[in-house]
């Protein structure tokens, strides 16, 4: 049985976790790096562990040491475009903490390290105290995402529902813990 360290990610880390979200956008989004979306995975300091409103966590494999999953949180809400300008005015940055980068490795799946790390950002989002909302959206086609993020929040949005949205973004707010 696998034995998991969750915890604040640290510099020393930051590679491990960049090669898990790396590989999972390759592997499971199919768009391999994209610079406008991915950008804070290369720069991951930058983006989560220098401002002090953000957070990047990982499970780490006690056997090995290795990064396992990841999962981020930031103060930016949805940017309009390419999200609904509804989500960009009900989820304001700085009042919305953004969960991002809930990746697991496959063979690390089914053990429930993203609903642990989950739960941590939630715990870190209500200690901060200055969210009202917490927010996040997925790609459906990515198998078990949404069934995972509906066992946790509630849709807002689910772009599949507008024409031409057939490979549509679904779009959740979770509550705060």
């Amino acid at each position: 049985m696998h034995s998991y360290c969750i915890r604040t990610a640290t510099s020393d880390d930051l590679d491990g976790a960049r090669s898990v979200m790396l590989d999972t956008v390759y592997r499971d989004f199919g768009t391999g790096y994209v610079p406008h979306w991915h950008r804070d995975i290369i720069g991951l300091d930058h983006a989560y562990l220098v401002p002090a409103r953000h957070a990047l966590l990982v499970a780490v494999d006690e056997r090995d040491g290795t990064v396992a999953a990841t999962a981020a949180l930031d103060s930016r809400g949805p940017a309009h475009p390419p999200n609904p300008r509804h989500l960009a005015e009900r989820y304001t940055s700085g009042e919305t903490a953004q969960l991002r980068r809930v990746y697991v490795r496959p063979e690390h799946r089914r053990r429930g390290l993203a609903r642990r790390l989950v739960d941590a950002l939630l715990d870190f989002a209500a200690a901060d105290g200055g969210y009202r909302a917490v927010y996040l959206h997925t790609d459906p086609a990515v198998p078990g995402a949404e069934a995972f993020w509906r066992s946790l929040g509630k849709v807002v949005h689910d772009e599949r529902a507008e024409p031409g949205g057939e490979q549509g973004i679904v779009h959740f707010e979770v509550p705060l813990s």
